[in-house]
């Protein structure tokens, strides 16, 4: 009896002291926390000053020349070798020939022409002479000048209806124009340069059989461009043709002088956007090379102009109070390509200028002046 009561006993208390030696050694193998300090970093800050500032729109564009002539044959021939090869990049005066086909053919057709017209005026000489001999000293005088290697000249003046019945129904008139027509499209047997220029493409070469509608080429001005470039509707009010913009280029950030010249009436729907037409010159310039041009656009007063990373997407900005961080609404005038030009920053606050990773509102921060 004896032993059955003790045994729970002695099992009872084996438990309870295991348990007991559990938790000691437990206890015993606990690392001690380590307390970790807290660090303040450092910030670059500058203080505000609200200031005037031009507001300067940047937008990039592909130059094409200001004047551009696509070539075509209005009828057909031989091109012909004109002392200089019809090839892209070839250089013209104004006044020049640029191409010319073979017209042996129809120029003979033209001077026969001319000789019949010539023919009939001598045949109506005699009377003329008999019916108004007033009028006779000067076509005579017209029918000595006329020569069937130049161009004709124009008809002497009519008097009266009378001279101009006789002399339309001798045929004279039908035969003049007849000539005009002629010569008009002897002429188009030759291309000449309208103005300063070069060519741009060729698509024939000398000897090719030239037919009419054909496509020959390209012509264009050289020196001169023109740069269609897009404006945010908003800014519509600041545009003006005159407007001097200044130009660069995105490999060399050469310099060029520009004139905005052209503004579209109308507003893209899709975009907001106004599109303006800029001017430029400039010999190292060549068409289809992509500039960026800066047009000057109305005076802000009372902001300042931040790098634009430091605008939060909520429309606020980091300051430093009393060696906090604090947020500070702002208003976004405009963002050019790396800074932001912002309203609402009362003077004297510390703005951070440059970002800090992680930043929170009212982090204690050490200030670094910038």
């Amino acid at each position: 009896m004896k032993r059955s009561i003790l045994l729970p006993i002695i099992g009872v208390s084996a438990l309870i002291l295991a348990v007991f030696l559990a938790n000691q050694l437990v206890s015993s193998n606990k690392t001690p926390q380590r307390v970790v300090a807290k660090t303040v970093k450092s910030v670059f800050v500058h203080p505000a000053e609200n200031t005037s500032i031009p507001l300067v729109v940047s937008s990039n564009g592909r130059l094409v020349a200001r004047q551009r002539v696509e070539l075509f044959s209005e009828v057909q021939g031989v091109l012909k070798f004109t002392g200089k090869a019809f090839r892209s990049g070839q250089t013209y005066k104004k006044g020049e020939v640029i191409l010319a086909l073979d017209d042996s053919e129809f120029a003979a057709s033209v001077r026969s022409a001319k000789s019949s017209f010539l023919n009939t005026l001598s045949t109506s000489l005699a009377d003329i002479e008999f019916d108004f001999s007033s009028i006779y000293p000067k076509w005579e005088a017209y029918v000595t000048a006329y020569n069937i290697d130049e161009p004709t000249a124009e008809l002497p003046t009519f008097e009266s209806e009378k001279e101009r019945f006789f002399i339309s129904g001798r045929g004279i008139l039908n035969a003049y124009y007849n000539v005009l027509n002629l010569e008009a499209r002897l002429a188009k047997y030759t291309i000449i340069a309208p103005f300063d220029g070069a060519l741009s493409l060729a698509n024939v070469t000398e000897g090719s059989l030239v037919r009419a509608a054909q496509p020959l080429g390209t012509f264009i001005e050289k020196g001169v461009y023109e740069m269609p470039v897009s404006v945010p509707a908003t800014y519509a009010e600041s545009l003006r043709t005159g407007k001097e913009v200044v130009l660069y280029s995105l490999e060399s950030e050469t310099e060029y002088k520009g004139t905005l010249v052209r503004i579209n009436p109308s507003i893209d729907q899709t975009t907001q956007t106004i599109e303006v037409t800029l001017s430029v010159k400039g010999q190292r310039l060549r068409e289809g090379q992509y500039l960026t041009a800066e047009i000057e656009m109305e005076t802000i007063n009372n902001v300042i102009e931040i790098d634009r990373s430091l605008v939060l997407d909520s429309q606020e900005v980091f300051v430093v109070r009393e060696g906090l961080l604090a947020l500070v609404p702002v208003e976004v005038i405009h963002y050019t390509e790396n800074t932001a030009i912002v309203s609402g920053v009362a003077n004297g606050e510390k703005v951070l200028s440059k970002t800090l990773p992680g930043a929170f509102k009212a982090q204690p921060v050490k200030i670094i002046e910038d």
